[in-house]
């Protein structure tokens, strides 16, 4: 019954300490996943800034003479 209780208790640390490392993961892949996003969106706002300057040099673009 010792044995069976020790085995017990031996099952229960690894589960313990596999649950404590997926929430340190999930800690980090959540700061990962911010961080992409704040990327992504600094991206989106250099892409628009840079359509918003493409499309001005266009209209100043002499007409062409049809």
């Amino acid at each position: 019954m010792e044995q069976q209780l020790d085995l017990l208790a031996e099952k229960v640390e690894r589960v313990s300490a596999l649950v404590a490392a997926l929430r340190a993961e999930k800690s980090a892949l959540a700061e990962r996943l911010l961080a992409a996003e704040a990327g992504q969106a600094a991206l989106q706002r250099s892409m628009e800034a840079a359509r918003e300057r493409v499309e001005a040099l266009i209209r100043r673009l002499p007409e062409g003479k049809a």
